[in-house]
């Protein structure tokens, strides 16, 4: 990976780096190309991160953007409202509890 490479994955423009402030520039590729990429972000974090925002790397596709559409869902329809039947007493409309068995006590001897 080359360090022009890297400065486009962490999305900072190299070329505007390199022209805004060359002896850094000069001095971070040096050092890039000394280790890993991952312990060089390791080390200069914070600087990467001063630096992105400075010279952002503007991104343009070219690829078209294509509409993406949602899973249709099931459509649930309404029927209208539910027909009760109405008997004269109001307590019979309500539904009735189940009554506790009886059980009769043991008796003691």
């Amino acid at each position: 990976m080359s360090f022009e490479d890297y400065l486009k994955d962490k999305k900072i423009d190299s070329a505007a780096f390199k022209q805004g402030d060359i002896e850094l520039w000069n001095d971070f590729k040096n050092q890039f190309e000394q280790m890993h990429p991952k312990s060089f972000t390791a080390q200069k974090l914070f600087l990467i991160n001063e630096i992105r925002r400075k010279y952002i790397l503007k991104i343009v596709e070219e690829a078209e953007i294509t509409e993406v559409k949602k899973p249709s869902r099931p459509v649930m329809k309404k029927v209208g409202k539910p027909v009760i039947k109405k008997s004269g007493d109001e307590e019979a409309n309500k539904p009735k509890k189940p009554q506790r068995p009886v059980m009769k006590r043991p008796k003691m001897k």
